[in-house]
């Protein structure tokens, strides 16, 4: 039996890539990634390697979870290095936790290679810093895409009144959910927000706005995103670094 590295793959740009999650993907004997994975970094693997595409988007899933599970399994069971690649960071809503416990209930050896999180970097690189000294001294991440079929929200959205900033994963196709919640806890409808797509490549667009005018603002924007809540979003203006494709 194999060892898998369940690795993170980073946001987006190449060389946020770790230099142990470099090492481990020139040594695998398969990789099995997802969507999100720049797939240059494949490029980086040694000859022979494998690869098996796990992807999912909003809407259209290549196999449900449980599925890709088993995959990581069968291939640990064929090869000395299995490389399952996610991108950004394994455990932030990358369901990195629930692939490592079906390793450990089947005695497969793993280990976690943490990955840059969107969460943080995409904001840096669109010159929003998610804390600033007299602006905010906290931030939330929670993700956007909550299933339609759940009855009640694990969201605590009562909890989000005080936040100084708050970056939502994966919620471009909520944000009007979004917006409508936040107001309703209190939130002003003149507080600034942003929506960064495709974050840390060449092809970032960002649109800043408020909760009242980002839905007509973002409507155009393509996938993935990630929102941002907070008067951080104004230090863009001083901040502002990498020019990517402006929305």
């Amino acid at each position: 039996m194999g060892n898998v590295y369940l690795t993170g793959a980073g946001p987006g740009d190449v060389e946020l890539l770790t230099l142990k999650a470099a090492r481990v993907i020139k040594e695998a004997d398969v990789i099995i990634y997802d969507r999100l994975a720049n797939p240059d970094i494949l490029e980086m693997s040694k000859d022979g390697c494998e690869f098996v595409y796990v992807g999912k988007e909003d809407g259209r899933h290549i196999m449900p979870q449980d599925d890709i599970n088993e995959v990581i399994y069968q291939n640990a069971l064929k090869h000395e290095n299995v490389v399952r690649l996610k991108g950004g960071d394994p455990f932030v809503f990358g369901r990195g936790g629930e692939e490592a416990a079906y390793l450990q209930e089947r005695g497969i050896g793993f280990e976690i290679i943490p990955g840059i999180t969107s969460a943080i970097s995409a904001p840096a690189y669109a010159g929003i810093p998610v804390t600033h000294r007299g602006v905010a001294v906290s931030f939330r991440v929670v993700t956007g895409h909550e299933s339609p079929n759940k009855k009640v929200s694990q969201i605590p959205w009562e909890n989000f009144r005080t936040d100084d900033t708050i970056v939502f994963l994966m919620g471009l196709h909520n944000l009007p959910k979004i917006t409508k919640k936040l107001k309703e806890v209190g939130k002003e409808g003149s507080f600034p927000c942003a929506v960064i797509s495709k974050g840390t490549t060449k092809e970032q667009s960002v649109v800043v706005g408020t909760l009242d005018t980002i839905i007509d603002l973002a409507k155009d924007v393509p996938t993935p995103a990630l929102i941002v809540v907070g008067k951080v979003v104004e230090l863009r203006k001083q901040l502002e670094w990498f020019k990517g494709e402006e929305a």
